[in-house]
């Protein structure tokens, strides 16, 4: 029996993530300017919070992508879209965008992907505030 080529192609997709390249450029250009800042901050003598926060949430958004991802397939209940919007909105977000390609989670949703990309653009945002406008859009005393 021959499979035709859209049926081996989606096969082949399944295993790995497409255009792996290009989406770790388009991480680490996201990432850049958020690391950036939260070293900035840490070597001003300020927090080490930031720096933290992104590593330790993202790791938790993570794991609650998968965790919703493997509870969606069993039809159980599942993780609420405000609670994984609330981890991205904390720093999660860097965590979140990888388990989505990994685990084919959300990406389809373009409801939740507003959401998501409206999150990542505010800590974007943020940064460029704290980084090149002196905060004078926002202005945390515990930095």
């Amino acid at each position: 029996m021959r499979t035709s080529r859209s049926q081996e192609g989606t096969r082949q997709a399944r295993g790995r993530i497409q255009h792996l390249k290009l989406k770790l450029a388009a991480l680490l250009m996201l990432c850049a300017l958020p690391g950036f800042g939260a070293l900035q901050v840490r070597l001003a003598g300020g927090s080490s919070a930031p720096l933290w926060a992104y590593g330790i949430v993202s790791l938790l958004a993570f794991f609650l992508y998968w965790s919703d991802k493997r509870k969606a397939r069993e039809e159980v209940w599942r993780t609420p879209e405000k609670v994984l919007h609330a981890i991205e909105l904390l720093g999660g977000w860097p965590g979140a965008l990888i388990a989505q390609q990994v685990f084919r989670h959300k990406t389809r949703k373009v409801s939740y992907q507003v959401v998501f990309w409206l999150i990542v653009l505010l800590h974007q945002v943020f940064w460029i505030d704290h980084l090149f406008l002196d905060a004078t859009l926002v202005h945390l005393s515990f930095l």
